[in-house]
């Protein structure tokens, strides 16, 4: 008997964790959130409030591998959220980031990606599917600092800022050639079939995770100081 019950105690404890298993999504947006929060809390090195305020869009990917041997690749998910017309954020849709290279590379990273629109004009264009960085809309590395006024005349032109954050150093980053696209398969598993970005960032969608609406009022707080 007390075998019998040393069994069916092991049984109980398997199957909480086997049903309460983590949501790949959902730990992608707590993962975006994450970055957000430990960037943004280093004020000297952060990416500057007004350029935040001044926003059309962010979005945050966590984790963006690049793995390489002679040809060169990237692949990262994570969260992407537009101003609205009343100058709040929207609930934010996943985003993919891919892209690649060709030379002598060796050895895999993960790094942290950070993209500021400066304009209406690319967020249209990721509306509408996925676009390329440096071919559908200019982008340069982001400054960093309490204020955007160190940003040369040439990245004023460019429509998003680019970050990147790697073994704990945080600076702007050249991303020419990736292209991001919405994350389509990730968000009809957490919104529901059929639903499309422009319904998600106007604010068409209910019983949106704890996890996403944590990432838009994280935004928030930030554009908010």
């Amino acid at each position: 008997m007390p075998f019998a019950i040393r069994v069916l105690s092991c049984l109980l404890a398997v199957v909480p964790l086997a049903g309460f298993a983590a949501d790949p999504e959902l730990v992608r947006a707590e993962n975006a959130v994450r970055v957000l929060n430990e960037v943004m809390q280093a004020p000297d090195k952060a990416i500057p409030r007004d350029l935040l305020r001044d926003a059309h869009a962010i979005a945050v990917v966590p984790d963006v591998l690049k793995v390489g041997f002679v040809i060169g690749g990237r692949r990262g998910e994570g969260l992407m959220s537009v101003k609205s017309r009343d100058g709040t954020w929207s609930n934010p849709s996943f985003v993919n980031l891919t892209g690649g290279s060709v030379g002598f590379q060796a050895g895999v990273s993960s790094t942290d990606v950070i993209l500021v629109f400066r304009t209406q004009r690319g967020v249209d264009s990721i509306v509408h599917g996925k676009f390329t960085l440096g071919a559908d809309a200019s982008v340069a590395a982001g400054p960093v600092g309490r204020t955007a006024q160190a940003a040369t005349d040439a990245q004023l032109k460019a429509e998003i800022f680019s970050y990147s954050r790697a073994r704990g150093l945080f600076a702007g980053v050249a991303l020419d050639g990736t292209v991001l696209s919405i994350g389509n398969d990730s968000n009809q598993l957490i919104f529901g079939e059929g639903v499309t970005p422009r319904r998600i960032f106007e604010g068409g969608i209910s019983n949106v995770p704890a996890q996403i609406i944590d990432f838009r009022d994280r935004l928030e707080e930030y554009t908010a100081q």
